[in-house]
């Protein structure tokens, strides 16, 4: 874990995503973005996208792979489908975050819960709305463009082949900020999820700052 020197007061953008909701923001290489979660486990699904090319996205195979790591923190490259590196994790105060549970949809609602909860609000509904609001090669960005995504704050014990949803090991105003290594485009679910201790059964809203290159 290692803590930021960026002062909160040259924020060029300093957002508050409510508890629940998707987000949008593009980086310019250099730029940085802290994620904070305010008041602590809150889960945060995050893609990437290359701004200039959408097609060209993170890769959670590649990440792990070249580095080894089922686990994210300070360090931690997050490489993209073409082998280039997109963001750099340079502060984290929570300590890591998971790149394997996957975002919560109607589908693994029903199958982890119940059948009634199959229409409950969920990451992939979050991730459709601001995907459409995105244009790639073949026009708005769509279900074809969900990938694996980060979950940020996230506790994802791995025992052997089984992974289990777990209280969260962070804690209010805990952060983790990364530099874009390109041009991106972040695209976040602040986590909906009410039905596994994630985030305590209990949505809270995310801290979005970004701070132009030094």
């Amino acid at each position: 874990m290692s803590a930021s020197m960026q002062d909160v007061a040259t924020a060029i953008r300093d957002e508050v995503c409510a508890a629940g909701e998707p987000w949008v923001g593009q980086l310019k290489t250099g730029q940085i973005l802290r994620i904070i979660d305010l008041e602590g486990n809150q889960a945060v699904d995050t893609l990437i996208y290359a701004t200039t090319n959408p097609d060209e996205r993170y890769s959670a195979t590649d990440t792990i792979r070249r580095q080894r790591q089922l686990y994210l923190t300070t360090g931690s490259r997050l490489w993209s489908s073409d082998g280039h590196v997109m963001l750099t994790i340079v502060g984290d105060t929570c300590g890591r975050h998971d790149t394997l549970g996957g975002a919560c949809s109607a589908e693994s609602n029903s199958v982890r819960y119940a059948l009634d909860r199959r229409f409950m609000h969920s990451c992939r509904d979050n991730f459709l709305t601001a995907l459409a609001a995105l244009r790639g090669p073949r026009g708005p960005l769509g279900k074809r463009d969900i990938t694996s995504n980060i979950n940020f704050f996230m506790n994802v014990p791995v025992n052997g082949a089984q992974l289990t949803f777990a209280d969260g090991v962070s804690a209010p105003g805990k952060y983790v900020e990364m530099r874009a290594e390109m041009d991106v485009t972040v695209v976040i679910s602040n986590c909906p999820q009410l039905n596994n201790p994630c985030n305590a059964y209990n949505p809270t809203p995310v801290r979005l700052l970004v701070w132009d290159a030094s």
